[in-house]
């Protein structure tokens, strides 16, 4: 069993941190002041700019089809490369892709959805959660009744990222109540041409949702995205794909942050010492470093089963589980090691003390991972010693 990156791989590692230290961390300060100002971290003009600057080294559709002229590098670089990118709080994505769902566009609609959003025209969101239904999802309520050849939308989604910003909406909404969302919910694609409306949610964070509003909204029957009644597994697979993306994106924060731990430890004397030395500090750097470790290898386990098109849904709520705990701890340390100075807000660290937590609640709480992985050991889906 050969755990090591190929060279092509380490290349790839290397040319990402190699950006991310040059373009993006100079930009931390001005991120921390718009934020703190009200305004998004990065502008869609600034944002587009390094998304071009990225393209230039080779860096675009890193998991789009070949077809589509991305690069298809697949999970297990993707689980790399995003570790690399959340070594900083600068809120930047590589360009040329799109939501794993909208592939199941028909042709017409790819020409209106899927290339424009692949090409950076238009923006998208994903729009499931209600305020009664978030971890819940049978609790769905949204309606989509049929008037003739136009299905008419009523209610409300919440928490939506990119709701304040998308040109379109990917909508679920329940288009048969007797059958229940796992046979009764559709997908759309809903233009906010069409009537939608949002609204910025303040949240801890600068994580920045937004509530969408349906009143009446009509959509046409083509914009149906998959089939009717179809909408549940189409749910499922976008958030199946976000889970072990969140344990990646807890590795590279962690990573960085231990890094400023160790740095600080060496020069912050107290007592005629280098508070590296004191046994308290060096048990919260080694613990840190162990608990990232592991959940660097279970979320790359995740990642090599979703390359290998094995069902990852276990390995998936296994390490969004811990990496999210995992970062949340790692955090809390550092701002221990840094004393004061990590409680304000001229160290970085406060900021990502409050991002972190939201990782422990969206694309499935806590609760819902545990409640997963026990199920699957109970019924016998997934045995004990048994990885694959």
């Amino acid at each position: 069993m050969d755990f090591r990156l190929t060279e092509e791989q380490k290349m790839i590692q290397e040319t990402v941190r190699a950006f991310v230290k040059r373009e993006l961390m100079p930009l931390e300060g001005e991120v921390l002041r718009n934020e703190r100002e009200g305004r998004p971290g990065l502008d869609r003009a600034r944002l587009r700019e390094l998304q071009l600057k990225a393209r230039e080294l080779g860096f675009w559709g890193i998991n789009t089809p070949e077809e589509y002229g991305g690069a298809n590098l697949g999970p297990i670089m993707t689980a790399v490369i995003t570790i690399e990118l959340y070594r900083t709080f600068v809120p930047f994505t590589f360009g040329g892709s799109a939501d794993n769902i909208l592939y199941s566009c028909n042709d017409e609609q790819k020409q209106r959805y899927l290339l424009p959003t692949i090409n950076g025209e238009r923006r998208s969101c994903f729009a499931l959660t209600e305020p009664g239904a978030g971890s819940d999802v049978s609790n769905l309520k949204m309606r989509a009744v049929k008037d003739g050849h136009e299905w008419v939308l009523n209610g409300e989604k919440i928490f939506i990222t990119n709701g304040n910003e998308a040109d379109f909406a990917m909508v679920f909404a329940l288009t048969d109540p007797e059958k229940g969302v796992h046979e009764g919910l559709t997908c759309f694609l809903v233009d906010r041409e069409m009537g939608w409306r949002s609204s910025y949610i303040p949240t801890m964070g600068s994580w920045g949702p937004a509530a969408l509003y349906f009143e009446n909204v009509r959509v046409p029957e083509e914009n149906i995205l998959g089939e009717l009644n179809k909408g549940y597994q189409l749910a499922m697979k976008w958030i199946g794909a976000g889970r072990w993306h969140i344990a990646a994106r807890a590795v590279g924060a962690a990573e960085r942050l231990l890094e400023m731990a160790i740095e600080y430890a060496r020069t912050r004397v107290t007592f005629g010492k280098p508070i590296a030395e004191r046994q308290a500090i060096q048990w919260m750097i080694a613990d840190s470093y162990v608990e990232i470790e592991a959940a660097r290898w279970l979320t790359l386990f995740a990642a090599w089963q979703a390359e290998q098109q094995m069902d990852n849904r276990q390995s998936a709520s296994v390490a969004k589980l811990y990496g999210a705990n995992m970062a949340n701890r790692v955090v809390d340390r550092v701002l221990q090691i840094h004393g004061g100075m990590g409680y304000t807000k001229e160290l970085p660290i406060e900021r990502w003390y409050r991002e972190m937590r939201v990782w422990r609640i969206f694309e499935g709480t806590d609760e819902i991972q545990r409640f997963i992985i026990a199920r699957n050991l109970l019924r016998g889906h997934v045995k004990v010693g048994e990885t694959f």
